[in-house]
């Protein structure tokens, strides 16, 4: 095998009640929460899916199923660490990530730089391996909306 895997990631998480969101591991105002079992964090969630999938060790679910109350409103910051740590246990590791999210509301820009930092820290990567993009869907669609929030994430593993 070559000492690279890429891996592809998506989520998505509809509108409920609440008052904030967590995207990016960061906590964000709203109008609106996310209908989840944990915290919802899509762009984490997205991200995970594709460190496990680089290595075709199954998707979120699998490792952190919806049904086991241990996860309820847990933070998904712990789940991107535990990929990390399935990765370096096979001798991986994120080389870069890329995250897109996708809504309307609520602007991400403002946040994406504390959004970086969070999943570089948990990553053990540079900053400079992170990034953190958001756009519309020009109204169309579910985000557009403004029923929910979605997530892309691909992510480059390399031989540790």
């Amino acid at each position: 095998m070559p000492p690279i895997r890429i891996g592809h990631g998506y989520d998505v998480h509809a509108f409920g009640d609440g008052d904030h969101v967590v995207v990016g591991g960061v906590r964000i105002p709203h109008e609106r929460g996310v209908l989840a079992h944990s915290d919802g964090d899509v762009a984490l969630h997205a991200l995970c899916d594709a460190m496990l999938g680089a290595l075709a060790l199954g998707d979120i679910g699998v490792h952190f199923p919806p049904t086991d109350p241990r996860w309820k409103g847990a933070d998904s910051r712990v789940f991107v660490r535990h990929c990390t740590a399935l990765l370096a246990e096979r001798g991986w590791r994120v080389g870069n990530a890329d995250v897109t999210v996708v809504c309307e509301r609520p602007k991400i820009g403002p946040h994406a730089q504390a959004m970086r930092e969070a999943i570089a820290a948990d990553l053990g990567i540079g900053l400079d391996a992170v990034s953190v993009k958001a756009t519309t869907s020009e109204r169309l669609g579910f985000t557009g909306r403004g029923e929910g929030i979605a997530a892309q994430a691909v992510c480059l593993l390399v031989a540790a």
